[in-house]
């Protein structure tokens, strides 16, 4: 079997998200995607990685993967090259469970769950309909949906923790730090700036006490002096863990952190390649280790990344806050890995935009999602997808 052509697929309205299709000799397609920067990634597919994966043989997926993360630049980070790697790696792995016709996860080793604990990141249903993906900026607080959660979290953390307790969903994860942190580009935080910063977490725990596992997420937005106190005035309220409080440049710093509270550390979708993982590690800074495989190398990688914090004693937690297709292949890497601590699952896309996009979007009931059925990732772009008038297509073929 050979590759005969890559196509990619950008639509205006989800400017961010790339699509990639891997065409085969043998009639098969592998289907990936990655998120951010989605036109240079396109360029990336096309005019660096097509001459080098063209001709090439789509199950020789770890030679493949080498060659596309060994280019320069291309070196633990998650940049246009990794980015671009991982959409195509995804896809890779789908033809690979269409070859066999089993699921990606039976692929990757076989199931180790019977079923995942999701938690709902509270994202609105406008997070990612739009080229801006500054948190503040894709807030669209006035949009009305059914799971308007981020609007939520900032205005009736109450309400939403109960009505999330409702659907079974007992872990939630929420930013209410991040407007600040943007009007003072992370240097400090006044003290009624921190009080509205801490209301929902009061009202969360006043609403449903422990039941409730809370995520704070913090975006690399702050330095490490104001991350510490944050983590100071929070630690009362029993969060479950702190991601990503300073950026991820640093695994000193980030130690630092993690030291000084008694709260978990997550780190981080940001970082790219299991060698940068290592990195933090070695550190002790990481106490949940967190990868978006649409970033950080795709499922080969991913699967390196899940293996390595074993060998550290540490839970592995996908990333997902992006597109449909990463969702599917995230939910198949945590079926798949022995030391799967909690899936990332955001209501508002799963229930809305990804089913205009895929043909199946995972089952989820009760807080937990189960295992995708059907051979590799099990879903593919529904046929309208083809027909929208915002479609922008590229394709490299073999000649």
């Amino acid at each position: 079997m050979k590759i005969t052509a890559i196509r990619t697929y950008r639509v205006e309205e989800f400017a961010n998200v790339l699509w990639v299709h891997v065409e085969t000799d043998a009639g098969i397609t592998g289907l990936g995607e990655t998120f951010y920067g989605a036109e240079a990634c396109e360029a990336h597919i096309h005019n660096t990685l097509a001459v080098r994966l063209l001709g090439q043989n789509p199950l020789n997926i770890e030679t493949l993967h080498k060659e596309m993360v060994s280019l320069p630049n291309a070196q633990a980070s998650t940049g246009v090259e990794y980015r671009a790697a991982s959409a195509i790696d995804i896809a890779l792995w789908d033809i690979f469970g269409k070859v066999a016709g089993q699921p990606v996860h039976t692929m990757l080793g076989g199931q180790s769950w019977d079923r995942v604990r999701v938690y709902n990141t509270c994202a609105g249903t406008r997070y990612v309909r739009t080229n801006k993906i500054k948190p503040v900026d894709t807030w669209n607080r006035n949009a009305d949906g059914p799971y308007e959660d981020l609007d939520a979290f900032m205005t009736r953390a109450d309400a939403l923790a109960e009505d999330l307790l409702e659907n079974g969903i007992s872990a939630m994860k929420i930013w209410p730090f991040d407007p600040a942190a943007i009007e003072n580009k992370g240097m400090f935080i006044t003290a009624a700036q921190m009080k509205e910063a801490i209301k929902p977490f009061e009202l969360i725990r006043k609403a449903v006490g422990d039941r409730m596992e809370i995520m704070v997420e913090l975006h690399c937005l702050w330095n490490l002096p104001v991350a510490m106190e944050i983590a100071r005035a929070l630690e009362p309220y029993a969060p479950r863990w702190f991601e990503d409080p300073i950026r991820m440049n640093n695994p000193q710093a980030l130690a630092e952190f993690a030291r000084s509270t008694s709260v978990w550390t997550c780190a981080s979708e940001t970082l790219g390649s299991r060698f940068a993982y290592k990195d933090y590690l070695d550190r002790d800074a990481a106490h949940v280790v967190m990868s978006d495989l649409c970033w950080t190398g795709g499922l080969t990688e991913g699967r390196k990344i899940a293996a390595m914090a074993d060998t550290y004693h540490r839970p592995f937690a996908p990333h997902d806050c992006i597109g449909p297709v990463g969702f599917v292949a995230a939910i198949h890497m945590s079926f798949s890995q022995t030391n799967t601590l909690i899936q990332e699952s955001v209501r508002a896309f799963y229930n809305g935009w990804y089913r205009e996009l895929v043909t199946n979007v995972p089952r989820i009931e009760g807080g937990y999602v189960y295992p995708m059925e059907g051979p590799g990732l099990g879903t593919e772009l529904v046929p309208q997808f083809f027909e929208r008038s915002d479609l922008t297509v590229r394709v490299s073929e073999v000649s």
